[in-house]
Order: structure tokens, then sequence, then C-alpha cells
């Protein structure tokens, strides 16, 4: 099969993971992998020459060693070099000019994940839009032999490539009565293979939780939002931010979820009451009532009243400034949030999205339909391409119906649960939501080493609690600050910056309960504690499995307590995602973006990066996929010489491949605990000593970089939807808790539970459930979701090709 990949409409970052993916997945099922320059008008505009240039006409020289020449042949193909320069020549003399359809081979696409846009050009095609255009397109293809075709963009282009192969008998009919394709053509190219992947900022496709770049741009927006907080302060004003989203406020949202905003607007979910100006007004001048010196409002560019009326950013300001009196300013980011390095979920997902992708369009048959590859929660999805672009459109037919209660309905829950989380945690009534009888004294812990979104996890439980009415109490220092009364009462405006803070601020360490278990039941009766909340990692897990078995000797024990994992080891069982966890990768990207620039400079160096994790290699093999790691160690797997020695062999041979002068500065991923005699500095000697000629070493520890930081976008906003969730597992539990009769009060087993995220849902498990899914001397879990990306990442350095 002959694949090939285009990008289409706006561009997002990830897009070039998808190219990347897609290419290397092609040749690695033994495909020829094709890209198509300029989107839709590059499949119109074809090639000016038709000349096809064989293998054959390539230097294929490869040590003797090596058991895959044809691989090897696909691997020079280009020497790494396509459209680096987009009026260049392609490597061998054949110049680009003119050429739009343009097979390429492994090394084309070295290194394009870590680039923003798209390497290989998008373009509105009015020419596709016409059958004239669409029967160019197809003809072109014809000609180059390819029969299966990957489209990475928004709505619109997935339209137009259904539209293009439901046409597609059609279309070589019509081209076979022309003469310009003969019989055999018709034959082998009668059956057209598409599969849609959704490369957007706006996040607007239903049916998928995230489109490929959405991460990236809310990260520029907290950026920004994050950075206009500290001026905001100094001069008590406030600022209007308008980010895009024509017809879908998920950026807004999101980002008013992430970022602490006091108010947002959004297309699906306008303001309810009659004057959009009024209920703005009451929300800040409420905030500023009690305080409050910062004020952020979030536009979204398709933002109305429930009349359908535009909401401007500027209309937005004159209000605050005239009606409030406050200093206003208005920040429209633009295209800045298109821009920029892809952040680390968006080179992981959309690698593993275009990975799936080849394999569909492999098992892609006449009577199946085009799918779109999309993603739930954690789980890589296939759904037929026109259902989800009929449900996306169908959201923006109820708006402009006026329906928004049907609108919100379309989105995936997830949107709806953010939208309810951001009026919790940003809106503050008069008067709490419970009478006294139901209210609850809610102790808050965070254990373990610190992780980015402890902090926004905490706020989000705080602010519920004063809304209900329920009292908010800080543990300060763990359990050793609760056997030292280090305790106080939260308040609504004391946690209001903690969003965009890493770290901890209540402190945090690994002690454990059984310290002293008595002294912690009677802190529990001192203090009142009638319900509990750890946030943390494998020592929370611990200390939760401790305080449930306790109930058999201390009734304080018998109230509500619950689990929200927070570390960046993602060691917890059964969860396959930890607060934090997304923060780490990001900051080893970060790290490693950098050395492996240094090392690319230097050409023919590796770097061997030692990064934490403790005994689960979740942060050294997920950093591996995101920065395209040569090699990755981890404690699951351990070192031995036998590994080693084929790494070695491996190098030289991948190094001996690359053109002379043109060597990628390679990088490997060892975690800290992959091994206690194969050190990161015994491995860096080893490679500098076999190295040679061919390669040079160094060695880096990333070290606690991992640990701080300022939380991702989604760390935060993932911590106020796990936040609440705790909170409402905990008012359901003390409720069934208080209608027992009071000599007879006894918590059920699974009133002490950990939140796990499995698979597409979010799962409730007992404590006691879980022992029986850890490794408590290895501190992980028995089985991790993540176990097959080991072979991945060597996959796609083709590792086992070359050994």
């Amino acid at each position: 099969m002959r694949i090939a990949v285009l990008t289409s409409g706006g561009d997002s970052a990830g897009m070039n993971a998808v190219v990347r993916a897609v290419v290397k997945g092609a040749i690695l099922k033994g495909c020829d992998a094709f890209v198509v320059r300029e989107g839709y008008e590059g499949l119109v505009l074809g090639n000016a020459d038709e000349a096809y240039v064989p293998h054959a006409e390539l230097d294929t020289t490869a040590p003797a060693e090596v058991r895959d020449p044809s691989f090897i042949q696909n691997l020079r193909f280009g020497d790494g070099e396509l459209l680096r320069d987009g009026t260049g020549d392609y490597p061998g003399g054949r110049s680009l000019k003119g050429r739009y359809i343009v097979r390429v081979g492994w090394d084309d696409v070295r290194g394009w994940f870590a680039e923003g846009g798209t390497l290989i050009g998008t373009a509105r095609s009015a020419a596709f839009r016409t059958p004239e255009g669409r029967l160019t397109a197809a003809y072109n293809l014809i000609k180059e032999g390819i029969d299966a075709i990957c489209v990475c963009g928004g709505d619109g282009s997935l339209t137009g490539a259904d539209v293009f192969r439901a046409e597609w008998p059609k279309l070589i009919k019509t081209l076979r009565a022309e003469g310009v394709i003969t019989d055999e053509q018709l034959n082998r190219f009668g059956h057209l293979k598409i599969v849609g992947l959704v490369g957007s900022i706006d996040n607007d496709m239903c049916m998928t939780d995230l489109t490929i770049g959405a991460p990236t741009a809310l990260q520029r927006i907290c950026e920004a939002i994050d950075n206009i907080n500290s001026t905001a302060i100094s001069h008590s004003r406030a600022f209007v931010l308008e980010v895009m989203g024509r017809h879908c406020g998920w950026l807004a949202l999101l980002a008013g979820v992430s970022g602490g905003a006091d108010f947002v607007f959004i297309p699906e979910s306008p303001p309810k009451g009659e004057s959009w100006e009024d209920e703005m007004c009451a929300v800040i001048h409420r905030h500023r009532e009690v305080g409050k010196r910062k004020t952020i409002v979030i536009v979204a560019e398709g933002a109305h009243d429930r009349q359908l009326n535009p909401i401007h950013s500027d209309a937005v300001r004159k209000v605050l400034a005239e009606r409030l009196g406050l200093d206003t300013r208005v920040t429209t980011l633009g295209h800045t949030q298109r821009g920029g390095r892809p952040c680390a979920y968006d080179r992981i997902m959309p690698t593993l999205q275009g990975l799936d992708a080849v394999d569909a369009l492999l098992e892609a048959t006449p009577d199946k339909p085009s799918y779109m590859i999309g993603v739930r929660e954690n789980k890589i999805t296939r759904v037929p391409l026109m259902e989800a672009v009929a449900m996306t459109q169908e959201v923006t037919n109820a708006i402009k119906a006026k329906d928004f209660d049907k609108a919100m309905a379309l989105r995936d829950p997830e949107f709806q649960e953010s939208l309810e989380g951001f009026f919790i945690t940003s809106m503050l009534p008069d008067k709490p939501v419970l009478p006294p009888a139901q209210r609850i004294r809610v102790a808050i812990m965070h254990m373990g080493a610190p992780a980015g979104g402890m902090n926004a996890a905490t706020r989000t439980a705080v602010r519920y609690c004063l809304r209900e009415g329920h009292t908010p109490l800080a543990i300060h220092n763990g359990f050793r600050g609760l056997l030292d009364d280090n305790l106080h009462e939260l308040s609504w405006l004391g946690v209001d910056g903690w969003m965009s803070r890493g770290g901890s601020e209540l402190g945090t360490n690994r002690t454990l309960p059984d310290v002293d278990l008595g002294a912690v039941a009677s802190k529990f009766q001192q203090h009142n504690i009638q319900a509990l909340i750890m946030i943390g990692g494998f020592e929370a897990f611990s200390a939760l499995l401790i305080l449930e078995n306790g109930r058999k000797y201390y009734p304080a024990f018998h109230v509500p307590m619950v689990h929200l994992p927070a570390t960046i080891s993602n060691n917890v069982p059964m969860t396959e995602f930890s607060l934090g966890s997304d923060t780490s990768l990001n900051a080893l990207v970060d790290a490693c973006d950098a050395i492996k620039q240094s090392a690319s400079a230097s050409r023919n160096r590796v770097f061997v990066v030692e990064t934490q994790g403790g005994k689960c290699g979740y942060i050294a093999t997920m950093g591996a996929l995101a920065v395209g790691a040569s090699i990755v160690y981890t404690p699951e797997n351990g070192i031995d010489l036998a590994t080693l020695q084929d790494d070695v062999k491996w190098l030289k041979t991948r190094y001996s491949l690359d053109s002379k002068g043109k060597s990628e500065g390679r990088v490997i991923l060892r975690n800290e605990a992959s091994s206690s005699v194969y050190s990161t500095e015994v491995i860096m000697k080893m490679l500098k000593e076999e190295g040679g000629s061919l390669f040079d070493a160094r060695s880096a520890s990333l070290g606690h970089t991992l640990q701080g930081g300022i939380p991702s976008p989604l760390d935060r906003a993932r911590a106020v939807r796990l936040s609440l969730k705790c909170m409402s597992f905990i008012e359901k539990q003390w409720n069934e808790l208080q209608a027992m009769p009071a000599k007879a009060r006894h918590a059920k087993s699974d009133s002490a539970a950990v939140i796990t995220i499995q698979g597409s849902a979010v799962k409730w498990v007992p404590v006691q459930e879980m022992v029986e899914h850890a490794d408590m001397k290895n501190r992980r879990g028995v089985h991790a979701w993540w176990e097959g990306t080991k072979v991945l990442v060597e996959s796609l350095v083709a590792r086992p090709q070359l050994i």
C-alpha cells in the first residue's frame, strides 16, 4: 500500500507529530509513505514531473550485519532534509518546485514532532471544492499509485475527505472514460481508503475528548493569564482576554478553570439572564467586596448573549470601567495561541493516533466507514468520521437555534463538568447552600513528594466546601503536622492564587500514620475531623490503607476518606493519570529539547539523561516517546550487559547510516532506579569509549526540576474535575453514615477509596481492593497501561530493524 498524509485547515501544534507517526508507521508496516504539501491544494496541483524515482537510485550502503536492507532504503530516502526549505531542492537533485505529492523516507521526518505548525504546509483550496478539482486530485493520486490517505484537519477538512471518498467510484469511472487511466488502474484503485485525525486548537470536534493542538493552545493562553495576573494584582486592574473559539468555547472555559478567571463568555452557554452586563457585574462586585484585587474575564471570539448578539471584548471592558469603575485593559491573544512548540501531550497522543491511523487504513474495506481517530480519557478510539462531523455541526445548529441546553448536551460530559466546576470555584454565594445539619468538617492533607496540581485540587475542594457550607481544614506538613496540631481553616480568598502555584502550599512529607496511629485517631477526635482528603502519591495510598485497617480499633476513623492521586511518578495502582505527571512530562520535554539541540549542534553526540520516577518507569518511558529518545531504561525492564551490548551495536549502526556531516544528536533516558550497578555515569563512559569516531557521549541529571515549575493546564483542569468528584463522594458517604443509628455508625469499607482514571471512565476503587493490584515492595501497580510503550519507542527509532 502507498499511504499519503496531508494537513488541512488551520495549523495546530501536533500536526507534525501526526505526519511523523504516519510516515514511520507506514514504513514499519512495509508501505510506501508520501506527504502532500499545502493540503488539498497539493492534491489538485499534483506534480509537474511524472517521473518516479525508484529506490535503486539511492545510496543504500549499510553495515553487513544489518539484516533488513529494504528497510535501509526507506531509512536513507531523503537523508532527513525534506521540506526544511520549501523553495530548495530535494536531496539527490530532485527539485521540490512544482512537486506537491512527495515520496518520503524515515529520516525525512527526523525531529518533526518538536516543531509547531505543519511543516508540509496547509492551504484553503477553492479548487478542491469543485467536482473538476476533485477529479484532478483523483488523477494525481492514481498517477502516484496512492490508494490511502490520512487527513489531519478540522471538521471542514474531514468532511471534504469523506465527500472525496464517496465520489471516488464516479471519479475513477470518469477518468477511465476520458482515457487518462487504464483498466488495470481502474480495478486496482477502485477503493480509496481514508482516515481522519482532528487537528484543531478549538477542540470543537465531538466524539473525542481532545483535538490535536488544543492542549498546547490552552497552555499558551494559561501562560498569558499567569503573566497578566501579576500586573493585575499590582495595579488592582481588570483584564479582558479574547481567545479563539468561533463555535466552541472549550479554550475559554478551560482557560477560565485553569487560570482562575472571574467570568467567562462561551458560545454554548451564554449568561442566563436578560442582561449579561448585570450578571457579570454582580459576580465581579462580589469578588471585589471580599477583597480580591484582580479581575480576569475571558471572552471566546464567538461569544454572544442568548439572543445571539455578539459579545465583544471591548464591550466587556467598557462595562467594567463604567459600571464598576475598574481600570480595565483588553488583551487579544490572536494567533499566538496557535504557535510554539507542542506540549508533551500534543506529541504523545498525536503519535499514538498517527500509528493507529496507519492500522485503520490497512484494515479498511469498501464496506467499512471512514474512521476518525480520536481519544477518550487515555484510550485511542475509532469512530465513524461522518458521525463525529454530523454531531459537531449539530452543536453549531443548536446554538443558531438558541437551544443552548442541546448544544451543551452534545459536547462531551467533561465539558459540562468543567463548566459546573468553573461556577463552583469562581463564584462566591451570599450564603451557604446546605443547612447546618448537613455540613461537614473536611480535612485536606498533602502527602509524599510535591506535584503540580496539588494546590489546584486543594483550592477546588476549599471553594466547594465554602459554597456548600462545609468547613475546610488545612493540615500542614502531613501527619506530622496533624500530630503537632498544625491545622487551620482555609478561606475563599486565601486560596485564590493557588491554581498556578507548583509544589505544595500545605507542605508535604512521607510520614505514614502508623508512626503513632492512636495519637492520629486522638487528633481526629480533638479536631472533629468528619472527612479526609489526601492528595499525594503512593504514600497517600499506603496511609489510606493504614487508616482503613485502623477502623477496627479506632472509631474516629469511621469517616469518609479519599485519596486523590498526585505524583509525578504516576505510580498509584489502577489509575492511568496522577496529578503532576503531565507537568513533569512538560518539564522533561523542555529540558530534553534543549539537550537535544546541543547534541544535534555537535552532530554526533549522545546524551544519557537521568529522570526521577522511583521504581516506576512512567516518566522515562512516556518522556522517551515525547522527545524521540533513542533508548529508554526503566526499573520494570532493568539493565543487563547483553542489553547494553545491543544498544551500543544499534548506536554504531545508526550513526554509520547518517549522511556525513548530518548526524543527529540523540538522547537516552534512564530512570534513576533502573539499575544499582549501571548508573548514568557508567553508561555514559561506556558509550564514550565504544563510540570511537562515530559518536561522543555526555550525561545530564534532571533531578528535582521535574517536580517544580508551574502546573500544566491539563493538571489544573484535571485537579478541578477530580477534586469535585472527591467532594461529591464524601457527601454521599457522609449522608449514608448519618442515616445509620448513632450507636451502630460504622463506615463501610468502600467509604475509604481512591479516585482513578481507567480508560475512558473515572472510577472509585475501595482501598482494600487496590491492594491486590499493587506491588507494595516496588511502590507501583502490578500492571501499567503504558507497559508496551517501550517497544513503541524502540520501533520509532528503528531499533528492531537495525540490530
